[in-house]
Protein backbone atom coordinates (compact mmCIF):
# COMPACT_ATOMS: atom_id res chain seq x y z
CA UNK A 1 0.00 0.00 0.00
CA UNK A 2 1.22 3.52 -0.27
CA UNK A 3 2.89 5.61 2.50
CA UNK A 4 1.16 7.34 4.80
CA UNK A 5 2.21 9.78 7.50
CA UNK A 6 0.29 9.40 10.76
CA UNK A 7 1.50 10.60 14.56
CA UNK A 8 2.00 8.37 17.51
CA UNK A 9 3.12 10.13 20.47
CA UNK A 10 4.84 12.86 19.59
CA UNK A 11 6.43 12.14 16.59
CA UNK A 12 5.18 11.24 13.26
CA UNK A 13 5.73 7.99 11.70
CA UNK A 14 5.58 6.89 7.99
CA UNK A 15 3.63 3.27 7.23
CA UNK A 16 3.27 1.32 3.78
CA UNK A 17 5.76 1.29 0.74
CA UNK A 18 6.95 3.46 -1.59
CA UNK A 19 5.53 3.03 -5.32
CA UNK A 20 7.21 4.12 -9.13
CA UNK A 21 4.33 3.91 -11.62
CA UNK A 22 1.89 2.59 -8.70
CA UNK A 23 4.83 -0.49 -8.85
CA UNK A 24 6.54 -0.71 -5.08
CA UNK A 25 9.63 -0.50 -5.23
CA UNK A 26 10.74 -0.27 -1.21
CA UNK A 27 10.56 -2.30 1.66
CA UNK A 28 7.92 -1.90 3.60
CA UNK A 29 8.02 1.05 6.20
CA UNK A 30 6.83 1.53 9.78
CA UNK A 31 9.51 3.99 10.45
CA UNK A 32 9.40 7.23 12.92
CA UNK A 33 10.31 10.07 10.82
CA UNK A 34 11.91 11.66 13.68
CA UNK A 35 10.10 14.81 13.58
CA UNK A 36 7.55 16.20 15.76
CA UNK A 37 5.72 18.23 12.89
CA UNK A 38 4.06 17.12 10.08
CA UNK A 39 5.60 19.07 7.40
CA UNK A 40 9.22 17.50 8.88
CA UNK A 41 7.49 14.07 8.44
CA UNK A 42 6.83 15.20 5.09
CA UNK A 43 10.08 16.27 3.81
CA UNK A 44 11.56 12.82 5.43
CA UNK A 45 9.04 11.18 3.23
CA UNK A 46 9.76 13.10 0.14
CA UNK A 47 13.62 12.87 0.60
CA UNK A 48 12.95 8.90 0.91
CA UNK A 49 10.45 9.09 -1.94
CA UNK A 50 13.49 10.49 -4.13
CA UNK A 51 16.56 8.51 -3.08
CA UNK A 52 14.20 5.04 -3.39
CA UNK A 53 13.42 6.26 -6.79
CA UNK A 54 16.84 7.34 -7.72
CA UNK A 55 17.86 3.73 -6.94
CA UNK A 56 15.47 1.93 -8.46
CA UNK A 57 16.25 3.54 -11.49
CA UNK A 58 19.81 4.47 -11.32
CA UNK A 59 21.40 1.24 -9.33
CA UNK A 60 23.03 1.53 -6.52
CA UNK A 61 25.41 4.79 -6.35
CA UNK A 62 28.69 5.14 -4.38
CA UNK A 63 27.80 6.07 -0.61
CA UNK A 64 29.29 9.70 0.50
CA UNK A 65 31.25 9.02 3.38
CA UNK A 66 30.90 11.14 6.52
CA UNK A 67 34.68 12.20 5.03
CA UNK A 68 33.16 13.56 1.91
CA UNK A 69 30.73 15.48 3.72
CA UNK A 70 33.14 17.28 5.95
CA UNK A 71 34.53 18.18 2.75
CA UNK A 72 31.96 20.00 1.76
CA UNK A 73 30.91 21.66 4.87
CA UNK A 74 33.01 25.35 5.41
CA UNK A 75 33.23 24.78 9.36
CA UNK A 76 34.15 27.75 12.09
CA UNK A 77 37.72 27.10 13.56
CA UNK A 78 36.15 26.37 16.80
CA UNK A 79 33.73 23.73 14.46
CA UNK A 80 36.51 22.06 12.60
CA UNK A 81 38.62 21.96 15.92
CA UNK A 82 35.41 19.97 17.72
CA UNK A 83 34.82 18.08 14.21
CA UNK A 84 38.54 16.62 13.85
CA UNK A 85 37.84 13.59 16.91
CA UNK A 86 34.82 12.69 14.80
CA UNK A 87 35.81 12.25 12.13
CA UNK A 88 38.88 10.02 12.87
CA UNK A 89 35.91 8.23 14.68
CA UNK A 90 33.42 8.25 11.78
CA UNK A 91 35.46 9.00 8.83
CA UNK A 92 34.79 6.05 6.54
CA UNK A 93 31.10 5.38 7.38
CA UNK A 94 28.26 6.19 4.89
CA UNK A 95 25.87 9.00 5.36
CA UNK A 96 23.24 6.30 5.35
CA UNK A 97 24.91 3.91 7.59
CA UNK A 98 24.32 7.12 10.55
CA UNK A 99 21.85 7.30 13.30
CA UNK A 100 21.07 9.41 15.75
CA UNK A 101 22.07 6.59 17.99
CA UNK A 102 25.46 6.31 16.51
CA UNK A 103 25.79 9.89 16.87
CA UNK A 104 24.84 9.73 20.75
CA UNK A 105 27.07 6.92 21.41
CA UNK A 106 30.10 9.04 20.82
CA UNK A 107 29.90 10.76 23.91
CA UNK A 108 31.02 8.07 25.89
CA UNK A 109 33.86 6.79 23.58
CA UNK A 110 34.92 10.45 22.83
CA UNK A 111 34.70 12.32 25.96
CA UNK A 112 34.08 9.81 28.67
CA UNK A 113 34.19 12.41 31.73
CA UNK A 114 32.13 15.28 30.11
CA UNK A 115 28.10 16.19 30.63
CA UNK A 116 25.52 14.92 28.06
CA UNK A 117 25.00 18.57 27.37
CA UNK A 118 28.82 18.64 25.95
CA UNK A 119 28.65 15.78 24.02
CA UNK A 120 25.12 17.48 22.71
CA UNK A 121 26.96 20.76 22.45
CA UNK A 122 30.23 19.22 20.91
CA UNK A 123 29.72 15.96 18.95
CA UNK A 124 26.44 16.04 18.10
CA UNK A 125 25.72 19.11 17.11
CA UNK A 126 29.04 19.75 15.08
CA UNK A 127 28.34 16.44 13.28
CA UNK A 128 24.70 16.45 12.31
CA UNK A 129 25.31 19.70 10.91
CA UNK A 130 27.94 18.83 8.23
CA UNK A 131 25.44 15.50 7.72
CA UNK A 132 22.69 18.01 6.95
CA UNK A 133 24.66 20.37 4.85
CA UNK A 134 25.22 17.34 2.68
CA UNK A 135 21.92 17.06 2.47
CA UNK A 136 21.62 20.09 1.38
CA UNK A 137 24.11 20.26 -1.53
CA UNK A 138 23.96 16.53 -2.71
CA UNK A 139 20.61 15.34 -1.25
CA UNK A 140 22.18 12.77 0.63
CA UNK A 141 20.21 11.54 3.64
CA UNK A 142 19.12 14.34 6.03
CA UNK A 143 19.46 13.47 10.16
CA UNK A 144 17.41 14.65 13.40
CA UNK A 145 18.51 13.36 16.27
CA UNK A 146 16.68 12.77 19.67
CA UNK A 147 18.18 15.02 22.75
CA UNK A 148 19.88 13.52 25.28
CA UNK A 149 16.76 12.48 28.32
CA UNK A 150 16.97 13.47 31.99
CA UNK A 151 17.73 10.02 32.61
CA UNK A 152 20.67 9.55 30.71
CA UNK A 153 22.27 13.04 31.72
CA UNK A 154 21.33 11.77 35.76
CA UNK A 155 23.48 8.87 34.71
CA UNK A 156 26.31 10.19 33.12
CA UNK A 157 26.77 12.59 36.03
CA UNK A 158 26.32 9.75 38.26
CA UNK A 159 29.01 7.73 36.49
CA UNK A 160 31.10 10.78 36.48
CA UNK A 161 30.93 11.61 39.76
CA UNK A 162 29.88 15.64 39.00
CA UNK A 163 26.41 17.09 38.76
CA UNK A 164 26.06 19.33 35.76
CA UNK A 165 23.38 21.96 35.20
CA UNK A 166 24.42 23.77 38.31
CA UNK A 167 21.75 26.28 39.53
CA UNK A 168 23.08 29.61 38.61
CA UNK A 169 23.82 32.42 41.59
CA UNK A 170 22.38 35.40 39.70
CA UNK A 171 23.85 39.13 40.18
CA UNK A 172 21.85 41.46 42.52
CA UNK A 173 22.57 45.04 42.78
CA UNK A 174 24.06 44.30 46.33
CA UNK A 175 26.80 42.28 44.34
CA UNK A 176 26.82 44.74 41.61
CA UNK A 177 27.56 47.54 44.01
CA UNK A 178 30.18 45.45 46.24
CA UNK A 179 32.17 44.66 42.87
CA UNK A 180 32.20 48.54 41.95
CA UNK A 181 33.57 49.48 44.69
CA UNK A 182 36.37 47.30 44.43
CA UNK A 183 36.86 47.16 41.09
CA UNK A 184 38.65 49.35 38.72
CA UNK A 185 36.73 51.66 36.28
CA UNK A 186 36.86 49.51 32.95
CA UNK A 187 35.75 46.36 35.25
CA UNK A 188 33.18 48.23 37.27
CA UNK A 189 31.39 49.86 33.99
CA UNK A 190 31.74 46.37 32.51
CA UNK A 191 29.54 44.51 34.67
CA UNK A 192 27.67 47.28 34.78
CA UNK A 193 26.80 47.66 31.48
CA UNK A 194 26.01 43.93 31.25
CA UNK A 195 23.61 43.89 34.52
CA UNK A 196 21.53 46.86 32.74
CA UNK A 197 21.65 45.30 29.09
CA UNK A 198 21.46 42.26 29.28
CA UNK A 199 24.85 41.76 26.78
CA UNK A 200 26.52 38.71 26.50
CA UNK A 201 30.10 39.47 27.58
CA UNK A 202 31.53 38.83 24.00
CA UNK A 203 28.72 41.50 23.21
CA UNK A 204 30.35 43.71 25.63
CA UNK A 205 34.38 43.19 24.81
CA UNK A 206 33.66 43.83 21.40
CA UNK A 207 32.30 47.24 21.74
CA UNK A 208 34.70 49.50 19.83
CA UNK A 209 34.43 53.67 20.43
CA UNK A 210 32.30 54.26 16.97
CA UNK A 211 29.53 51.54 18.43
CA UNK A 212 28.58 54.52 20.93
CA UNK A 213 26.09 57.50 19.88
CA UNK A 214 26.38 59.77 22.73
CA UNK A 215 23.76 61.87 21.82
CA UNK A 216 21.51 59.15 21.74
CA UNK A 217 22.29 57.17 24.53
CA UNK A 218 22.77 54.02 21.84
CA UNK A 219 25.44 51.32 21.81
CA UNK A 220 25.70 49.09 18.97
CA UNK A 221 26.45 45.35 20.10
CA UNK A 222 27.16 42.80 17.48
CA UNK A 223 24.83 39.81 16.90
CA UNK A 224 25.19 36.62 18.33
CA UNK A 225 23.12 33.65 19.20
CA UNK A 226 20.36 34.44 17.09
CA UNK A 227 20.54 37.64 18.50
CA UNK A 228 20.68 40.21 15.22
CA UNK A 229 23.05 43.24 15.30
CA UNK A 230 21.13 45.92 16.86
CA UNK A 231 21.59 49.34 18.34
CA UNK A 232 20.17 49.32 22.54
CA UNK A 233 19.32 52.05 24.40
CA UNK A 234 21.27 52.63 27.64
CA UNK A 235 20.85 55.29 30.86
CA UNK A 236 22.36 58.65 30.48
CA UNK A 237 24.14 57.46 33.66
CA UNK A 238 25.83 54.69 31.58
CA UNK A 239 26.87 56.28 28.83
CA UNK A 240 28.73 59.05 31.05
CA UNK A 241 30.53 56.07 32.42
CA UNK A 242 31.55 54.81 29.04
CA UNK A 243 32.51 58.12 27.30
CA UNK A 244 34.66 58.03 30.47
CA UNK A 245 36.77 55.14 29.34
CA UNK A 246 40.09 55.88 27.65
CA UNK A 247 39.65 53.27 24.19
CA UNK A 248 42.57 50.53 24.98
CA UNK A 249 44.15 48.57 22.40
CA UNK A 250 44.64 44.83 23.40
CA UNK A 251 47.12 42.68 22.68
CA UNK A 252 46.33 39.42 20.16
CA UNK A 253 47.45 36.45 22.25
CA UNK A 254 47.95 34.13 19.60
CA UNK A 255 49.80 36.86 16.47
CA UNK A 256 51.15 39.55 19.00
CA UNK A 257 49.66 42.84 17.01
CA UNK A 258 47.30 44.69 18.39
CA UNK A 259 44.17 45.14 17.84
CA UNK A 260 41.81 48.18 17.55
CA UNK A 261 40.42 50.30 20.02
CA UNK A 262 37.74 48.48 22.68
CA UNK A 263 35.68 50.67 25.35
CA UNK A 264 36.77 48.07 28.01
CA UNK A 265 40.40 46.74 26.81
CA UNK A 266 39.81 43.07 27.03
CA UNK A 267 40.88 40.99 23.32
CA UNK A 268 39.05 38.23 24.10
CA UNK A 269 35.88 36.48 26.17
CA UNK A 270 37.72 35.15 28.52
CA UNK A 271 40.41 37.71 29.19
CA UNK A 272 38.39 39.25 32.10
CA UNK A 273 38.15 35.59 34.29
CA UNK A 274 41.09 36.15 36.18
CA UNK A 275 41.10 39.62 37.01
CA UNK A 276 37.44 39.55 38.10
CA UNK A 277 37.90 36.55 40.46
CA UNK A 278 40.89 39.10 41.98
CA UNK A 279 38.16 41.77 42.21
CA UNK A 280 35.57 39.07 44.11
CA UNK A 281 38.21 38.34 46.69
CA UNK A 282 39.30 41.72 47.24
CA UNK A 283 35.20 42.47 47.73
CA UNK A 284 34.85 40.03 50.07
CA UNK A 285 31.74 38.20 47.82
CA UNK A 286 31.22 35.25 45.96
CA UNK A 287 32.66 34.77 42.35
CA UNK A 288 30.45 35.04 39.73
CA UNK A 289 31.47 35.20 36.10
CA UNK A 290 29.98 37.11 33.16
CA UNK A 291 26.68 34.74 32.45
CA UNK A 292 24.99 34.77 35.70
CA UNK A 293 25.95 38.61 36.39
CA UNK A 294 24.65 39.19 33.21
CA UNK A 295 21.52 37.80 31.33
CA UNK A 296 20.84 35.72 34.27
CA UNK A 297 21.28 39.15 36.74
CA UNK A 298 19.10 41.36 34.49
CA UNK A 299 16.28 38.83 33.93
CA UNK A 300 16.07 37.87 37.56
CA UNK A 301 16.33 41.84 38.80
CA UNK A 302 13.25 42.90 36.46
CA UNK A 303 10.88 39.84 36.56
CA UNK A 304 11.73 38.37 40.09
CA UNK A 305 12.96 41.46 42.06
CA UNK A 306 10.81 44.19 40.28
CA UNK A 307 8.05 42.42 38.91
CA UNK A 308 8.49 43.69 35.29
CA UNK A 309 6.26 41.24 33.04
CA UNK A 310 8.29 38.37 31.03
CA UNK A 311 7.31 39.93 28.12
CA UNK A 312 8.60 43.30 28.61
CA UNK A 313 11.76 42.37 30.09
CA UNK A 314 12.13 39.67 27.32
CA UNK A 315 11.95 42.16 24.82
CA UNK A 316 14.47 44.84 26.75
CA UNK A 317 16.96 41.79 26.85
CA UNK A 318 16.21 41.03 22.63
CA UNK A 319 14.39 37.54 23.23
CA UNK A 320 12.42 36.64 20.79
CA UNK A 321 10.94 34.27 22.84
CA UNK A 322 10.11 35.49 26.47
CA UNK A 323 9.49 31.46 27.23
CA UNK A 324 13.55 31.10 27.06
CA UNK A 325 14.77 33.87 29.65
CA UNK A 326 11.97 32.65 31.82
CA UNK A 327 13.10 29.05 31.77
CA UNK A 328 16.84 29.99 32.01
CA UNK A 329 17.17 32.94 32.99
CA UNK A 330 14.69 33.39 35.94
CA UNK A 331 16.07 32.35 39.71
CA UNK A 332 13.46 32.42 42.59
CA UNK A 333 14.32 33.91 45.66
CA UNK A 334 11.86 32.95 48.09
CA UNK A 335 12.75 30.92 50.58
CA UNK A 336 11.09 27.26 50.71
CA UNK A 337 10.35 27.32 54.65
CA UNK A 338 8.66 31.23 54.01
CA UNK A 339 6.52 28.93 51.00
CA UNK A 340 5.31 26.26 53.52
CA UNK A 341 4.63 28.59 56.07
CA UNK A 342 1.99 30.04 53.67
CA UNK A 343 0.47 26.83 54.40
CA UNK A 344 -0.12 27.39 58.21
CA UNK A 345 -3.68 28.17 59.79
CA UNK A 346 -4.46 29.86 63.05
CA UNK A 347 -5.18 27.30 65.24
CA UNK A 348 -6.43 29.32 68.37
CA UNK A 349 -10.35 28.88 68.38
CA UNK A 350 -12.28 31.77 68.83
CA UNK A 351 -15.36 32.07 70.60
CA UNK A 352 -18.64 30.65 69.37
CA UNK A 353 -21.13 32.87 68.04
CA UNK A 354 -24.20 32.38 70.84
CA UNK A 355 -28.05 33.58 69.78
CA UNK A 356 -30.12 35.07 72.59
CA UNK A 357 -31.79 32.65 73.84
CA UNK A 358 -28.13 30.89 74.50
CA UNK A 359 -26.89 34.07 76.39
CA UNK A 360 -30.24 34.74 78.53
CA UNK A 361 -30.23 30.59 79.44
CA UNK A 362 -26.15 31.08 80.54
CA UNK A 363 -27.98 34.08 82.52
CA UNK A 364 -30.55 32.00 84.34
Amino acid sequence: MPTKIYKRGRYYYVYGTIEYNGRPISRKYRDSTGSTTEAGARDWLAHETEYQIRQYLLGDEPSKTFSDAIMLYNASPKAAKQLIEIVQEIGDTPLRAISGALLKGLGPKLKPKASTDTWWREIVTPASAVINNAHELEGTPLIRVKPYDKFERIAQDRRRGKISRVERTPADKDWIEAFCGAADPYNAALVRFMFETAARIDQAVSLEPDDLRPAENKVRVKAQKGHAESWITVSPQMMDELLALPPKRPKNRKTGKFMKPRVFGYGSSTGYNTRWKTICKRAGIQYLSAHPAGQHGFFTELVVRQGVDPVTAAKAGRWSDPNLPMRIYAHAETDEADVRARFRTNHVQEDPVQTPKQRKSKKE
